[in-house]
């Protein structure tokens, strides 16, 4: 799961999809409520960093840089920097949203909190 990347052409979200499945698969089980809870909290932090990790190019650096702290918030981050990437172009994109107070970064946080 730690080996997963993003393949060429692979939007986000069906990259985030193939994390999921991959943390179902390696989460254990249990009978035991607690043990299942410690489980499914292992997956959701092995999903998050398989996911981020796994990100390619811009994106991928941009939400690095943004250290999401919930699939949810990375996949959206990743999305906005995707379509932000395809409108203005990557190198644009990049060097715009370095800065804390640009536009994009400011769009990008606002997004990522509404999720």
């Amino acid at each position: 799961m730690q080996m997963a990347k993003q393949g060429k052409n692979k939007d986000p979200q069906e990259f985030s999809d193939r994390c999921r499945v991959l943390a179902q698969k390696v989460m254990g089980r249990d009978s035991d409520p607690i043990a299942q809870r410690t489980h499914r909290e292992n997956a959701q932090r092995m999903c998050l960093a398989s996911f981020v990790g796994g990100l390619q190019g811009t994106v991928g650096r941009h939400t690095r840089i943004a250290n999401p702290q919930s699939m949810q918030q990375s996949l959206t981050i990743a999305l906005a920097a995707t379509e932000a990437v395809q409108e203005k172009g990557s190198d644009f994109f990049f060097t715009k949203t370095q800065d804390e107070n640009s536009e994009l970064a400011h769009d990008m946080r606002t997004r990522a909190r509404q999720n």
